[in-house]
């Protein structure tokens, strides 16, 4: 095994141990839950059936696709196979990565594992995974055909139509390829105005790549009607990002703290992709600085973008920085060659040791218990089994973060009052459901309006003190969660 070999391997090896975890959080069970309607039923949801609040009206989502297949796997091979088809999605991803890194072979391979780690703490068994490996191929076949080869572009409209029926984050597609349409037109632009006088030939290409990527920007839109939904699907991104709640109080679609260590390595790669920009005294690319500056900024906006820049900024990092080290490694005085079968044989053993050494920490989250605990660290699952053994007890108004396993765990005996569908909800139904968690003025009404009969809260929640004193009745408490009753 060769010294580029050995390097390549160990870097998908631990890209592939780090994804192999528990993949499932509080969202992945209402996603599930759609996963079964479709699969058991037969048919793709367009309304509502599972909460309080929005029963029966319209629900237009984009990922029926991914939800199938996260409850089919998870039907036949449990807890094991979510983890495992996101750690293959992951891998898929940086396998893409991988051949835009143009640096050495341990350069490459330290940004790549930099980029796993910024990225890591938004792998989950959600259809946002599909968008997390479909937007590595869109930059993939972009940078390829910006390369010369334009019949890569023409992967991206089929593409886009699966991406419409897997997740939301198709938009990712269309900013990709709008910032390498906005790059190629700066650069034909500065080729007339401040450089040299540029060869027909030059001239000629710059313009074919511009009507290209408008061409195929076009197409891919038309891509996007190619669903359950139609044409509406094209403004779906748009609603979502509407719902205001999203910023103001939930954590993936606020700022990134920088005070929780797993969002550091995102400060990380940040500031060194930024200082490499500065040193790196080769000409930049107008596409790189489009793609670094758009995405670095919406990840400061938005945590939950940051998995998507520490994608699309890996090759920049990995390109400038070189371009900075180089002439130090130029300067190196070369190193004693061993025997090349000796060097082989040794990268063998220390690879197959390494692989061994991974499959011991791969096995521990592919056990069913191992899961369990750590759902049970997630959700309530004794006070929901609690209100399984009692559906007699009314409509229920139960606490954001867990209305995904309330549709999992309790539909139909109970309805989720709010879950993590923000854009079926929006911010009416969310604004009052927070009010009312917070005891905020005309709480009693707001319970009575919905024939509210059991909550089941977090036990230090306002609304679950304040009904303790009004008299409602303590039927569960645990560390986790209460559950009181009229």
């Amino acid at each position: 095994m060769s010294f580029r070999r050995l390097v390549i391997g160990l870097s998908f090896l631990a890209v592939f141990t780090m994804a192999v975890r528990v993949a499932v959080d509080t969202d992945t069970w209402w996603h599930l839950s759609a996963g079964s309607w479709l699969l058991e039923k037969g048919e793709i949801l367009r309304t509502d059936p599972f909460s309080l609040t929005k029963q029966g009206e319209p629900w237009i989502y984009p990922g029926w696709l991914a939800q199938a297949v996260l409850y089919g796997v998870f039907d036949t091979f449990g807890f094991a196979g979510l983890n495992l088809l996101t750690a293959i999605m992951v891998v898929i991803a940086f396998a893409f990565i991988w051949p835009l890194l143009d640096a050495p072979p341990l350069m490459r391979a330290f940004v790549l594992i930099l980029a796993a780690t910024v990225s890591a703490v938004f792998w989950s068994a959600r259809p946002q995974i599909f968008s997390f490996t479909l937007s590595a191929i869109f930059l993939w076949s972009l940078t390829q055909a910006e390369a010369g080869h334009p019949r890569r572009l023409w992967i991206l409209p089929l593409l886009m139509v699966f991406w419409s029926n897997l997740h939301g984050g198709f938009a990712i597609g269309f900013l990709l390829i709008g910032a390498y349409l906005l790059g190629e037109i700066v650069e034909f632009l500065l080729d007339i105005r401040f450089r040299p006088p540029i060869k027909m030939e030059v001239e000629r290409d710059r313009k074919e790549k511009i009507r290209n990527f408008v061409i195929i920007g076009l197409v891919c839109a038309v891509a996007i009607c190619i669903n359950p939904h139609g044409p509406q699907m094209l403004l779906y991104p748009f609603k979502t990002v509407s719902v205001g709640v999203l910023q103001a109080h939930i954590e993936e679609w606020q700022s990134p703290n920088f005070h929780r260590l797993e969002v550091q390595p995102f400060l990380w790669m940040l500031m060194l992709s930024v200082v490499s920009l500065t040193l790196s005294r080769g000409r930049k690319r107008a596409v790189d600085l489009f793609i670094f500056i758009g995405f670095a900024s919406l990840s400061l906006m938005a945590a939950r973008n940051i998995s998507t820049f520490a994608l699309v900024a890996a090759p920049i990092l990995a390109r400038e920085s070189y371009s900075v080290v180089k002439p130090l490694l130029e300067k190196q005085t070369p190193r004693p060659d061993f025997p090349e079968p000796i060097v082989r044989r040794v990268n063998i053993i220390i690879f197959v040791v390494l692989v061994f050494a991974a499959l011991i920490k791969i096995a521990i989250p592919l056990t069913d218990q191992v899961n369990r605990d750590a759902v049970a660290g997630h959700v309530p699952v004794e006070a929901v089994a609690y209100l399984d053994e009692h559906p007699e007890f009314g409509s229920l108004f139960n606490s954001y973060n867990w209305g995904g396993y309330v549709v999992w765990a309790l539909y139909p005996d109970y309805l989720s009052f709010v879950d993590g569908r923000t854009d079926l909800f929006g911010d009416e139904i969310l604004e009052g459901y927070l009010n009312a968690w917070r005891a905020g003025p005309g709480w009693e009404g707001y319970l009575d309006r919905w024939g509210i009969g059991v909550v089941l809260l977090e036990p230090g929640a306002p609304l679950a003190i304040v009904l303790g004193h009004a008299g409602w009745e303590l039927r569960y408490e645990s560390e986790m969660a209460v559950v009181l009753t009229r």
